[in-house]
């Protein structure tokens, strides 16, 4: 009961009216991310309102909004282009599949290894990208669109200073909208982006073969859709637990999104996701529960059942505004100063991973692209291996320090010196670790390089987990009896 008011009841009028303005904003975005995809408007819209609805119950962070998105409508494009739309529901249950599958593996837990430098270019890639999206919506089209983009911005910003009872894009939303009806000015609205047809979502089955071709078909495009996916609804969740100083559950959150997928495809709706978009809108609306997400599918779909009439003529320049809002709120400012101070690495790494989200429109690939040159810069940093030399009781002794692994191995057999003969000669790992087969092969070349010239090499300091791999991975018994005698 306590776990039902604290996700459910406990912000009852923050969340339904933060659930109403991301219905509001829903509505174009659904219908444009169709248009990406090369589908009817209504499959965007189906998506958004089934996603939104079932994700409310069983998704892992309340108050996140998930619904159709433009990150997995661009991997959609090929297989609608080639082989139509019932492939792509095909596909959308099929996401599902994979992405339940991967809750229930804890696939969640690989975000450790997102850096922070990542997260910060994930979310300011995510401003820009937002923000590149309005601008055909109001660049170059009229001196009026600029201006009521202008008072929505201002309508946003100064209310709440003022006022806080009602969510200010809401105000935004009603005023302007009756201001543009009731005075006949000519503005784009949402109906000029495609047709909204009054009617809801009904239970099909994808009129595809059930067959292997079919598989291999859509598979390819399915596990990419639910790997964008994941990797969107669970940055966003991180994003919405800052925000929020709460935390969520990503494995479930992850398991939810496969459901919610899986239930979508079956009622006509493209692949969805978490929205960061729609759940900063709802946030800073106000919502905090699992309530406000809810709102937003079933107001959605009210908008479109009940007053679909009235929604084609919400002014596309007040939703501009409010995105435009959305973006400013979304992108980290601070990152300007992070850019000064942080490592070169590091500020390296955000700025590709932004360079490269905003250049392909695709999250994954700079995300991805962040992490492995993250990985890479790290490998550099920790490659650096010293061997000391000095002698003690008429020995050579070696004393290694940093980490031996395959990135470091060139750095450890080049320091040592393997013309001298007749030497007694101990190598000590005690400042040292070892890691890898390839490490150890190093090892072995050392010593068997030093016992060629009738040397005794004796190894010691060898911590237990790097006696254990050295033991079971030296190449020959003989040397392998040398490195374990310390």
């Amino acid at each position: 009961m306590e776990n039902l008011k604290r996700e459910w009841f406990f912000n009852v009028k923050g969340d339904v009216l933060a659930g109403i303005v991301v219905a509001l904003a829903l509505i174009p975005e659904a219908i444009a991310f169709s248009i990406i995809a090369g589908v009817d408007p209504m499959v965007g819209l189906y998506a958004s309102f089934c996603i939104a609805v079932i994700i409310a119950f069983i998704g892992g962070r309340p108050g996140m909004i998930s619904a159709a998105t433009g990150a997995m409508a661009l991997v959609m494009v090929p297989l609608v282009r080639e082989h139509g739309l019932n492939y792509l529901l095909a596909a959308t249950i099929l996401t599902g599949v994979i992405q339940a599958l991967f809750g229930v593996l804890k696939i969640a837990k690989l975000m450790k290894f997102i850096p922070r430098a990542v997260m910060i270019g994930f979310v300011n890639s995510l401003a820009i990208l937002i923000f590149m999206a309005q601008v055909p919506h109001f660049w170059g089209i009229s001196t009026m669109t600029y201006v009521f983009v202008a008072i929505t911005l201002l309508i946003v910003y100064v209310i709440p200073l003022f006022f806080k009872a009602i969510p200010a894009p809401l105000i935004a939303i009603v005023v302007l909208t009756s201001v543009v009806i009731y005075s006949g000015l000519d503005l784009s609205t949402v109906g000029d982006l495609g047709n909204i047809t009054k009617t809801l979502p009904s239970f099909l089955i994808p009129d595809v073969p059930f067959n292997m071709e079919t598989l291999q078909i859509i598979f390819p495009f399915s596990i990419a859709l639910a790997i964008v996916g994941l990797l969107e609804s669970l940055l966003t969740a991180t994003i919405v637990d800052d925000m929020t100083g709460t935390e969520s559950n990503k494995n479930r959150e992850a398991r939810g999104q496969g459901i919610a997928n899986i239930i979508n495809g079956f009622f006509g709706g493209m692949a969805g996701c978490a929205m960061i978009g729609q759940s900063v809108i709802n946030v800073k609306s106000g919502g905090r529960g699992r309530i406000s997400t809810l709102v937003a599918g079933l107001f959605l779909i009210f908008l479109i059942i009940v007053l679909g009439d009235l929604v084609v003529q919400i002014p596309m320049p007040v939703l501009v505004g409010i995105m435009i809002m959305v973006s400013v709120g979304t992108f980290d400012w601070s990152s300007f100063t992070y850019l000064r101070k942080a490592p070169k690495a590091d500020a390296l790494v955000m700025l590709v991973t932004v360079i490269i989200v905003v250049v392909t429109h695709d999250l994954s690939k700079g995300v991805i692209a962040g992490v492995i040159l993250s990985a890479i810069f790290f490998v550099s940093k920790i490659s650096n291996i010293e061997v000391h030399q000095r002698l003690e009781n008429n020995r050579t002794l070696f004393e290694v320090e940093g980490q031996l692994f395959f990135a470091s191995v060139e750095g450890f057999v080049d320091a040592f010196d393997f013309s001298v003969s007749d030497k007694d000669i101990v190598i000590d790992f005690s400042s040292s670790h070892i890691w890898d087969d390839s490490a150890v092969g190093a090892i072995d070349k050392v010593v068997i390089k030093y016992r060629e010239n009738n040397n005794l090499v004796k190894i010691k300091g060898l911590n237990s987990s790097s006696k254990k791999i050295v033991d079971k991975l030296a190449v020959y018994n003989d040397v392998n009896a040398t490195l374990s005698a310390h």
